[in-house]
């Protein structure tokens, strides 16, 4: 159960990440400045910056606590459920965990289209990848003391990371009118079907 103050925290959360997205979408991710996002929002600087520490975290989110719940969810999975089954869940999981789809589609729009921000999203997504090699290396063991090759799990988290990508970077360009889900299913399908 959540309490006042995180409910509070949310709406204003709500209200700040609106007025950003707003002003990006008018005058561009780059044109747009903290200051002014402050002002329209009626908070000090100072204070957005309490709720989000930079301005791609605007966009991007909280990145740190994304792929920690990423990793985590991962982790929790059966270990009978196959490594790509695994990180599929993971990502169902932060889909929904950041942004109600309408935002989603907005953010992703931005990402995709402003190439500084696009450049800072797959550099947090390389970190991302590196965390979870290791969880996928366990996953894929073969037995005590047996654990797989590196290059088979890097293969595959970089692969459903290529697979994501391209699945929201088609999402956003469809404007979201086809299902993320079946976009990535697609992607990996066609992959995986050519090995």
């Amino acid at each position: 159960m959540t309490t006042l103050w995180e409910r509070s925290r949310q709406v204003a959360v709500q209200a700040i990440l609106g007025t950003a997205v707003r002003l990006f979408a008018e005058q561009g991710y780059e044109r747009t400045t903290v200051a002014q996002i402050a002002r329209e929002a009626g908070i000090s600087q100072r204070s957005l910056f309490r709720y989000f520490g930079t301005k791609e975290d605007l966009v991007c989110g909280d990145q740190e606590a994304l792929g920690e719940l990423l990793k985590r969810t991962v982790e929790q999975q059966p270990a009978e459920m196959s490594a790509w089954d695994a990180l599929r869940a993971g990502f169902e999981v932060i889909l929904t965990a950041n942004h109600p789809p309408e935002r989603a589609l907005e953010l992703s729009r931005l990402i995709f289209d402003t190439p500084s921000l696009h450049a800072r999203y797959i550099e947090k997504r390389l970190r991302w990848q590196a965390e979870l090699v290791p969880v996928i290396r366990a996953r894929l063991s073969t037995g005590p003391g047996r654990p797989a090759p590196d290059t088979q799990a890097r293969a595959i988290v970089a692969t459903v990371f290529a697979c994501i990508d391209t699945a929201t970077e088609l999402w956003a360009g469809h404007d979201g009118r086809i299902d993320l889900a079946d976009l990535y299913d697609q992607c990996l399908a066609t992959v995986r079907d050519q090995g």
